[in-house]
């Protein structure tokens, strides 16, 4: 990841997926709302996406101040009038600054579908976890959920690369790792999501629909 000098970072594998997950998410978000972003990163997706999915709202978030400053200097340099600023939130917490009553840019423009973007294997288990129960507090009766990532399935890795990832990242931090799509997938049914679509994506990596009941 790469640094410029006015706060706005780069991630390379950012800019290769863009294009591939910007086709799905046209196929399976809701045509009206807000699309939380969560753990946006860098803030490349959300300036990318926002101008290309109008009429809906973008919301980026991100738990790590740093990356806020990131997708802030994003923003400043590709703004959108569909772009809302950046939210600290943290998936692991109980309730989530979305769930304010009291925010205003939500109470026009209702979230109606999450969108998360290679977190689940950069990060605890935990955070699988408060990621789907936060889905099913705040999304609607057919709010879509739209993960993407690297993941095993039937506990086998999908492609070798996959499996050098996934040592890496268990190197870097004991609790990441490519996940179980199985397990991610009993989590979110326990959370009142139906898995709806898996879509084979470029090096290896699917995206992951649920809907809300």
């Amino acid at each position: 990841m790469n640094i410029s000098n006015n706060s706005r970072q780069y991630a390379p594998a950012t800019e290769r997926n863009q294009q591939p997950i910007l086709e799905v998410l046209k196929q399976v978000l809701p045509p009206t709302g807000t699309i939380l972003e969560i753990a946006s990163g860098t803030g490349q997706h959300a300036v990318f996406f926002a101008p290309q999915l109008q009429p809906r709202k973008w919301l980026p978030s991100e738990v790590n101040p740093i990356l806020r400053e990131s997708i802030l200097a994003w923003q400043t340099d590709c703004p959108s009038d569909n772009l809302f600023p950046p939210l600290e939130l943290d998936v692991q917490k109980s309730t989530w600054l979305v769930e304010d009553p009291d925010l205003k840019c939500l109470a026009e423009f209702p979230i109606t579908a999450i969108v998360n973007i290679n977190m689940i294997h950069i990060s605890p288990w935990s955070a699988c976890l408060g990621l789907m129960a936060g889905a099913n507090r705040i999304l609607p009766s057919g709010g879509i959920l739209y993960l993407y990532g690297a993941y095993k399935q039937q506990g086998k890795h999908t492609a070798p690369s996959n499996e050098v990832f996934d040592t890496s990242l268990r190197l870097s931090n004991p609790e990441w790792g490519v996940r179980d799509l199985e397990a991610v997938i009993e989590i979110a049914t326990l959370e009142n999501l139906r898995l709806v679509g898996i879509i084979s994506m470029p090096a290896n990596n699917l995206s992951v629909i649920f809907e809300k009941i």
